[in-house]
């Protein structure tokens, strides 16, 4: 599995992030099968949060992957926190009890990654600094970062924040792309010339920040997954013609077309099937050529200005 560097950390990371969101799906059978696929795929990168499954999905992984410091030491941790029933919350108190929550839960003494899951309005960046500063110096958190945020949010925490943001989570797939579009229509009056997150996507890249792309197969917010849907048949098209040439699957080519970017992006993978996940991970060894990669955009309904 082809690395990275986790944002301006030394981290080394594989391209791909197992997201854990859907394990309490799995039996325990399954479960162990999964994980262990992953690592033999050298996935050994494994996202979490603390919601998922109510916490249930990470006691499920512990399990599965048979946690102790052997195993602790040949995998990387992350986890999120920050949501609450009808809420958000960053507050000091809730960051630090969430923590305990996940590692507990993880069994394990530390996180490799902690990311703040969705933007809390009410958030008072100093009790979030003070929060991190806590967690790295106990020893319990190794690295930071953020879900969901945007380029101001980011950097009224950074104003108070000692400790670099290494990642975004941001949902970004093929049908999901406003991030790109709009840097495409820039003084345009059009739709696509919105800017619906302060060009997030430029704000990484001079930031060293790594972004995460949640849902790399879903169109609209949990819709459905575009991959083989009547709904987009000259993506379909594209893909699966793209896809030929390479030899490999549909999966494999909707991920290689985020990593083709110079961004150097991090695919969060949802799904939970053994085969789609070793598809997935294959987009490490697949380079689209720009024309791919444009036509691929073009086909998903984007036009050029």
């Amino acid at each position: 599995m082809r690395t990275i560097k986790l944002g301006t950390s030394s981290l080394d990371v594989p391209v791909i992030a197992v997201g854990c969101m859907r394990l309490d799906s799995l039996d325990r059978s399954e479960a162990e099968r999964f994980v262990q696929a992953a690592l033999d795929e050298g996935a050994n990168f494994f996202d979490h949060a603390d919601i998922y499954g109510r916490g249930r999905c990470e006691e499920i992984f512990a399990d599965a992957i048979g946690m102790n410091g052997t195993v602790r030491e040949g995998i990387i941790l992350q986890s999120k926190c920050g949501i609450r029933q009808g809420m958000f919350d960053f507050s000091k108190e809730h960051i630090l009890a969430s923590v305990d929550g996940i590692l507990r839960r993880l069994k394990t003494d530390y996180l490799d990654i902690l990311l703040l899951h969705r933007p809390d309005t009410l958030v008072e960046p100093e009790e979030v600094a003070e929060a991190f500063d806590e967690l790295e110096r106990s020893g319990r958190v190794r690295h930071f970062g953020v879900s969901n945020q945007h380029p101001h949010q980011i950097d009224l925490l950074k104003k108070y924040v000692r400790q670099p943001l290494v990642a975004n989570q941001l949902q970004l797939s093929l049908t999901n792309a406003t991030m790109i579009k709009s840097g495409f229509n820039v003084n345009m009056e059009n739709e696509a010339a919105v800017d619906r997150d302060g060009y997030i996507l430029d704000y990484c890249r001079l930031h060293d920040i790594t972004i995460q792309p949640w849902s790399p197969f879903q169109y609209g917010f949990f819709e459905g997954v575009f991959l083989d849907n009547p709904k987009f048949p000259e993506l379909n098209a594209k893909i699966d013609e793209v896809a030929a040439n390479y030899g490999v699957s549909n999966t494999t080519v909707a991920i290689a077309w985020l990593l083709r970017h110079p961004a150097r992006m991090q695919p969060v993978i949802g799904t939970m099937n053994v085969g789609r996940l070793k598809d997935c991970c294959r987009a490490s060894e697949v380079h689209l050529t720009r024309e791919e990669w444009y036509a691929l955009y073009r086909a998903a309904g984007n036009v050029l200005p």
